[in-house]
């Protein structure tokens, strides 16, 4: 994902500055973890007070009250645990309520933009830090620290015995630097292909019918395959990796275990130890604790390398996308529309579709665009709803830039119908409401608008009928008409309907027409993209697009008495 510029590479770390808003979480974690790491220790304790208190003195009571105790350190140790794997647990719930709304909008508009990235991706890596954060490896370096006092008392028992375990605690060490840069890059690499791999099937999926019908699924499933397959390659190198230095370190910890029971067995025939040789099994304990928290982390090491992974990448997808800085609200449009000098192509493209358009539409008034395919009628669509922005020059609706104009603010007050309808999962209300609170008196009122109502009503569960994902559950013309519905749900003032017909059938296209008289009707500025010339007759205003220029502009009658100058057969020369 090649999105990084230099003025990005100054910004500030996104993923760091949330995970810093986490610093009391993680002190908290940190408190406990000492009790634990502490609590832990009860076993050697427990043993070492049976050895030196019960088996001479033979006193029950003894026993009891020490086993007593012991239960009870159990029972508090873990509470504790669970207290701070909650902790973990909120603040991983914390990170996401953080990110989790601008990770959504960054990938829509890196959608919108057509700039690389625009995926689900961005929300599984988001996904991938969270889980790490409540995940045992992170419990592992939080208890890093602890393992240093543990080694002090293995010290304080013997040197000799201290001296061992340290070198332990260097293998393991190297270990999992080993794990890190032998383990990391095939790791990375997987992930990348998993991605590509993911995406090229998402692909597939949506141009499923196209795919079929000219019996491309063979070509595609092998170039897929290939994807995978350079995935699962990398994938089994990292693993199996991980897989060797996680058997290495579990051989060193009880090895560990057993080479300083040996040594403590040495010491105590020597006499540097006691000789009822507790103290041997004590440090040989402590010397496998020691080591745990290694252990731990480069088992889990794969956790610690993905979450490293989906930092950079969510990072750097995050910083194109600044947080929107609050704007100044602004007054309900009326629908006066004015565009001065628009030069507009798609993003990322510096080619030119629209080339220099001005023209003005008073509120209330309607405007037909006519034209040749390919033209530049659908991107004026595009500009004057404010979905891409103009090279030059400006779109303004009421005075104001209209792509710079709040969307949550000013959705309301406009309506718009895209050549490529689109509905969402959900149901039939919820998608003529827009999804959001939905008013059935408005809903029943844009299907009635429409010419739905009859045949919403023939549905068994009527307005609460599931569309299914992309309204794959309707028909093309009911599809459209659902998305007419919702482009003129609570009057907006403002509506744009690219070829609204397209998929209509005589039905539908009476309905259509009956749509535009009553936008007309309720004052609406209406604009509408079509090839259709019955739908002229209702406009006032007509315009002619060639080659992402205007040719003619003005009042519908004007237009047509012009055109129709234009194509008149010239008179030859005999005839004159």
């Amino acid at each position: 994902m090649a999105l990084a510029n230099p003025q990005m590479l100054n910004q500030k770390s996104i993923i760091r500055e949330a995970l810093g808003k986490l610093t009391h979480y993680f002190k908290h974690t940190i408190f406990f973890s000492f009790f634990t790491n502490l609590l832990v220790l009860a076993p050697t304790w427990y043993m070492l007070e049976v050895y030196g208190r019960v088996v001479y003195s033979q006193n029950h009571r003894t026993l009891l009250m020490l086993t007593m105790m012991v239960i009870l350190m159990y029972v508090v140790l873990e509470f504790l645990e669970w207290i701070r794997s909650r902790i973990m647990h909120e603040a991983s719930a914390k990170f996401d309520q953080s990110l989790n709304e601008r990770v959504f909008n960054s990938i829509f508009q890196a959608k919108l933009k057509q700039i690389p990235g625009g995926t689900a991706q961005a929300i599984n890596d988001l996904k991938t830090i969270q889980e790490a954060i409540a995940s045992p490896a992170l419990m592992g370096l939080i208890d890093l620290p602890f393992a240093l006092l543990t080694l002090v008392l293995i010290f304080a028992i013997n040197v000799t015995m201290g001296w061992f375990a340290m070198w332990g605690a260097v293998v393991l060490g190297v270990i999992a630097f080993i794990n890190h840069h032998y383990v990391q890059p095939p790791l990375t690499l997987a992930n990348r292909h998993a991605i590509q791999a993911q995406n090229y099937a998402s692909s597939a999926i949506r141009n499923a019918q196209v795919i079929e019908a000219m019996g491309m699924l063979h070509r595609i499933h092998q170039k897929w395959i290939e994807k995978q397959q350079a995935f699962l390659k990398m994938q089994a190198l990292a693993s199996d990796r991980a897989g060797v230095n996680s058997a290495l370190s579990k051989m060193v910890q009880v090895m560990q275990g057993s080479i300083l029971l040996g040594i403590g067995c040495w010491l105590t025939l020597q006499g540097e130890l006691d000789m009822e040789g507790s103290m041997m099994i004590v440090g040989s304990i402590l010397g496998g604790r020691v080591l745990t928290p290694f252990v731990t982390i480069v088992m889990q090491w794969r956790v610690l390398g993905n979450a490293q992974d989906a930092v950079q990448r969510l990072d750097q997808f995050l910083k194109v996308f600044p947080e929107p800085q609050p704007a100044m609200p602004l007054p309900a449009p009326e629908g006066h529309l004015s565009v001065e000098g628009a030069v507009a192509a798609p993003p990322n493209s510096q080619v030119a579709i629209l080339k220099g358009i001005t023209f003005r539409l008073p509120a209330a008034q309607s405007l037909a665009i006519v034209g040749p395919s390919a033209c530049g009628k659908t991107t004026l669509a595009r500009l004057i709803t404010g979905i891409w922005p103009a090279i030059n020059g400006k779109v303004r609706l009421d005075g104001a830039d209209i792509y710079a104009w709040k969307k949550e603010e000013l959705g309301p007050f406009v309506g718009y119908l895209p050549q490529d309808v689109e509905l969402f999962d959900g149901t039939i209300a919820e998608n003529i409401a827009r999804f959001s609170d939905v008013d059935m008196a408005k809903v029943k009122e844009a299907a009635q608008i429409v010419g739905l109502d009859a045949f919403i009503s023939a549905l068994p569960q009527g307005f609460d009928t599931q569309v299914g994902d992309e309204g794959a559950f309707l028909s093309g013309g009911q599809r459209q008409r659902v998305a007419l519905a919702r482009a003129i749900y609570g009057n907006p003032k403002f509506v744009v309907l690219d070829e609204p017909n397209s998929s209509l059938d005589e039905e539908g296209d009476l309905a259509l027409m009956r749509t535009l008289q009553y936008l007309k009707s309720q004052g609406t500025t209406l604009i509408v993209i079509t090839h259709r010339t019955q739908i002229l007759g209702l406009m006032d205003y007509m315009m002619v697009m060639v080659d992402g220029q205007i040719k003619q502009f003005g009042p519908r009658d004007e237009v047509l008495t012009a055109l129709q100058q234009q194509n008149a057969p010239k008179p030859s020369a005999v005839e004159a």
